[in-house]
């Protein structure tokens, strides 16, 4: 038993904040006392956010004050205002790093819900003391369509755009919301996305603009001429809270929180620049302003993405169950980081905020975090949309300079085992495209240019200039075979030499 299971443990809450800073928390001194003010409003409060962007004002307050107050807007579940409510918006974020560490987050002033609070959500984006909007809504929450532009027939969209008294969709709420600042002649509020949607910021303005365009041109002009929308790349990563994590918090921390959080160590937000001088102070606890987002989502994908994958699929082949597990076959860590060294960091242009080598590196040591239980099996899922994002178009850009792809086709040949083995195991395959892809493998017989030719043909995954490259067949065909045995025989030599546990 630690010393401070023996402790006093206090309901989290403003009046208790004393108390639980002398048990030994790292509390939110702004709360004390006096409020924060209600500069913000985040749509979607859930763990990320509250890991994430609420961190990071948490901090900017803690360390250059400001009126930053976060007002949390749930678009449909109470849950999160009936857990926070009660403590006045304070939770426990419990970071999961080699050593755990935790502390009382209070950037959040008060939750509501979109359904029940309706007209203080619009009373509070009206307000000309609220400068910025956040949002975590996924990317679902957006109501584009397929070409990222939005859907003019989603339902939520026709509703709004009929329904005057109250609105459903986020871009409904906030274009109700800028209307009334535009014909009260306050300034638009800054609206930042902070879901992993490429162009994210330039998406949301366009959504805003032709929504409004529907009904008010005038209003539609004043957006696409005044509204900031930032593009935005973020990074973290937030497993859900259980019963365990509750119990930490009370017996360890003696902090009685109905709600806590935990988050690996590793946090990253990269934002467009361009943000009104007025304010917080973000960039000053960690948050990069920059003018290429772009070229920080293309190296989270092909430094982060791409080798989580492959790590995912070849893991996979070895029964290992999580990210971490996998991180403990020294020969496996050898093949990742060769690759990255010798077909994937010579792809990249990173921006000039970004050191991609100790960037690589530090993504690796996170994979190797024991504390953050990462299952493959998620991972894995969805090949047919993450490989052509993550792996292919390196592949591409390879080919086209006459470079190495040997090991990146280890990744693709492992993911096409990887679904003949949930295949063969009668196991689900969770995938978009499952029907085509149950075809397939159905048809495979474990001759290697005949399964390769099979799974290449699909339009979906595979583009024409993959289907037309001669090399790349020839190389994916080789390693498949060198792979292939994995599905009869765990002791095959590559496997065994490759993969199996450094004694």
């Amino acid at each position: 038993m630690t010393t401070s299971s023996l402790l006093s443990s206090f309901p989290l809450n403003l009046k208790s904040l004393e108390s639980i800073q002398e048990n030994g928390s790292t509390i939110p001194q702004y709360r004390q006392n006096k409020k924060c003010g209600n500069g913000i409003v985040h749509l979607g409060p859930g763990a990320f956010f509250r890991g994430h962007q609420a961190w990071y004002t948490h901090k900017a307050m803690e360390k250059c004050g400001g009126d930053w107050g976060i007002t949390a807007v749930s678009m449909r579940s109470s849950k999160v205002k009936e857990a926070l409510s009660p403590q006045d918006g304070l939770y426990t974020l419990v970071e999961l790093d080699k050593k755990i560490s935790h502390e009382v987050i209070g950037s959040i002033s008060k939750v509501l819900v979109l359904g029940e609070d309706y007209n203080e959500v619009m009373h509070t984006l009206c307000s000309s003391t609220t400068y910025f909007v956040t949002l975590t809504i996924t990317e679902k929450g957006y109501c584009l369509n397929a070409n990222g532009d939005l859907d003019i027939n989603h339902p939520d969209i026709i509703h709004d755009l009929i329904e005057t008294s109250s609105k459903v969709s986020a871009i409904g709420l906030l274009a109700k919301a800028l209307e009334s600042r535009f014909l009260n002649s306050v300034a638009p509020f800054c609206v930042i996305s902070c879901d992993n949607i490429t162009d994210n910021g330039k998406r949301l303005k366009k959504a805003l603009v032709k929504y409004t365009g529907e009904y008010n041109l005038a209003l539609s002009d004043w957006l696409d001429e005044f509204l900031i929308c930032p593009s935005t790349m973020v990074d973290s990563i937030t497993p859900a809270t259980d019963e365990q994590l509750k119990s930490m918090v009370s017996n360890q921390y003696a902090i009685q929180d109905n709600w806590p959080i935990k988050r690996e160590s590793f946090l990253q937000w990269v934002i467009e620049d361009g943000l009104p001088e007025h304010r917080p102070a973000w960039e000053q606890c960690g948050a990069i302003f920059t003018d290429n987002v772009r070229g920080f989502e293309a190296a989270k994908l092909r430094l982060l993405n791409c080798p989580h994958s492959t790590i995912a699929y070849l893991g996979s082949l070895m029964e290992v169950e999580t990210v971490y597990d996998a991180m403990q076959y020294e020969p496996l860590v050898r093949f990742v980081k060769d690759m990255l060294d010798s077909e994937v960091m010579p792809s990249i242009e990173p921006p000039k905020e970004l050191d991609a080598f100790i960037y690589s590196r530090a993504i690796l040591e996170r994979f190797n975090n024991p504390n953050v239980k990462h299952l493959l099996s998620q991972i894995a899922w969805d090949g047919s949309q993450k490989l052509p994002i993550r792996i292919l178009p390196i592949i591409e850009e390879n080919l086209e300079n006459n470079r190495s792809i040997c090991m990146l086709c280890h990744c693709v040949a492992a993911w096409m085992l990887f679904l003949r083995k949930q295949y063969l195991a009668d196991r689900e395959i969770v995938d978009p495209h499952n029907s085509l892809l149950l075809d397939i493998v159905m048809q495979c017989n474990n001759n290697a240019e005949h399964d390769v030719n099979i799974f290449v043909s699909m339009t979906p995954v595979f583009s024409d200039v993959l289907k037309r490259s001669k090399k790349f067949q020839q190389v994916l065909t080789r390693v498949y075979a060198s792979l292939s045995g994995v599905l009869d025989d765990p002791a095959y030599p590559w496997y065994r030499k490759l993969l199996a546990k450094a004694s």
